[in-house]
């Protein structure tokens, strides 16, 4: 069975003026505009991250140059700016949706910036993009204890059901961290599998629950970009973010072991 790699992109807001708090992770209209002209020049083959799971798990063939367009968090330029690009393409794509931030009856006020509303997440929905989990407050999932964990997964995943109809199947860990521990929680919810971030590309053998993406951010050029799609040069584009990334998981993991010591004993 083929184990070809498989750029999955993650995106976040896609708007003209962003927050200072959600600008290195946004990407301007125009250039979302220009990256998907890209996808179709280059011939890829987008297929939402449930499309991409169900293959793997039959093991029948992936399309030629398979890709998947992955937005996370919720913000209401997905709708306004990034819908139209992907409906004039033909693209489909995944929405992994943070519940407490999108703008309704289960709002906790917690949204980075614009969010998306219910009507628009329907609407998205309709037009072929996969909505996913993305937990519901958007935490630091490994550092929850168990109780606190299990909350996050149902209520994201009940309100989720409820506003749309059908429950969701794909999962991405906010920041993109997760643990053994977190992982077999999310599976335990009922996702059949969960993105992870990596900056790598995506290999069946890394396991339905911790796939692997790349980050495009405001940053991001035409020529970075489609260095992306055709997977070179990724270790050297992402090398700060590695260290930085093993940096933080040893102060998390740290901080894991010294909640546990002093955990009261009942």
């Amino acid at each position: 069975m083929s184990d070809a790699p498989v750029p999955i992109l993650m995106y976040h807001a896609v708007a003209t003026a962003p927050n200072e708090g959600t600008r290195a992770l946004s990407v301007a209209p125009e250039a979302f505009a220009e990256q998907m002209g890209i996808v179709g020049d280059l011939g890829l083959t987008p297929l939402t991250t449930a499309g991409l799971a169900a293959r793997w798990r039959s093991g029948r063939p992936l399309p030629a140059r398979p890709v998947l367009i992955t937005f996370d968090d919720g913000y209401e330029g997905v709708h306004r700016h990034a819908l139209p690009v992907l409906a004039e393409h033909g693209f489909p794509a995944t929405l992994f949706v943070s519940t407490g931030w999108i703008r309704g009856a289960h709002d906790t006020g917690g949204g980075p910036d614009t969010m998306l509303d219910w009507p628009q997440v329907r609407e998205l929905a309709g037009a072929g993009v996969e909505i996913g989990g993305h937990s519901h407050t958007h935490p630091q999932l490994d550092q929850l204890d168990d109780r606190a964990l299990a909350s996050e997964l149902s209520r994201g995943t009940e309100i989720l059901t409820g506003e749309l109809g059908a429950r969701p199947e794909s999962f991405a860990y906010p920041y993109g961290y997760s643990s053994r521990r977190v992982r077999r929680a999310v599976r335990e919810a009922g996702y059949g599998q969960a993105l992870a971030v990596g900056n790598g590309l995506a290999r069946r053998r890394q396991g339905p629950y911790a796939i692997e993406r790349v980050t495009v951010r405001r940053g991001t050029g035409a020529e970075e970009f489609e260095r992306l799609l055709r997977g070179r040069a990724i270790a050297r584009a992402f090398a700060r973010d590695r260290a930085l990334t093993k940096g933080y998981a040893l102060v998390r993991r740290a901080r894991q072991v010294r909640r546990k010591a002093i955990r009261p004993r009942v």
